[in-house]
Parts: C-alpha cells; structure tokens; sequence
C-alpha cells in the first residue's frame, strides 16, 4: 500500500460526470447538494451524486466557488447569467 502512495495511484481513482442540474436541502446540521443531469427529453433529473457536509465546509464550497469563478472569468471574460 505504501507504494500506491508513493506513486500516487489510488484503489479508487476519481470519476468524473457532468452536472447541469442541482437540488440542495439543509437542516440543523447538515448541507446536502445532490448533483445531476436535466435534459428537455427526460421529465425528471437524473441524479447521480449526493455531497453531504456540515454548514460551516458548505460555506468553504461556497467560498471556493466564488473565487475560481473570478479567476475564470479574469481569465476568459464575463460569464453570460
């Protein structure tokens, strides 16, 4: 195992999927975002991914969101809303 490690190979390497389509709940403790695919065709989204994190890291995501897209747009230009 210490030569995964080393190597930087894991056992479970990330997968990525495209997301359009998001749907976010919270309660006292907790900020769930579940994450999918919305189309014309489909009636419903298709979700695939469900984060689940405390308020406090939600506020991080959000945060970090915010200042990549700055980034982004100083690199490529305003982003059309």
């Amino acid at each position: 195992m210490d030569d995964e490690r080393k190597s930087g190979q894991t056992r479970n390497p990330l997968e990525g999927r495209y997301v359009n389509y998001f749907k976010i709940g919270y309660n006292a403790f907790e900020l769930i975002i579940d994450c999918g695919q919305c189309y014309a065709d489909n009636e419903e989204p298709q979700l695939h991914t469900r984060i689940v994190t405390s308020p406090a890291y939600g506020k991080a995501l959000l945060k970090t969101l915010r200042d990549s897209l700055e980034e982004y747009e100083k690199t490529y230009g305003r982003i059309g809303e």
